[in-house]
């Protein structure tokens, strides 16, 4: 980090302050998944319940 004139300057990988992990895309795709087991779920058993 370095102060140029008035502002600070940071490289990328002071700026992102965190891991850029791949298991990140995993996590979305499994509660994705889940999500619309749920909802499914919450859709059709009581369709199926109705007389």
């Amino acid at each position: 980090m370095k102060i140029v004139d008035e502002h600070v300057e940071v490289t990328e990988t002071e700026a992102s302050g965190g891991v850029k992990g791949h298991n990140v895309r995993y996590v979305l795709g499994f509660s994705l998944i889940a999500v619309v087991i749920v909802m499914s779920a919450i859709w059709i058993i009581p369709a199926l319940l109705q007389p």
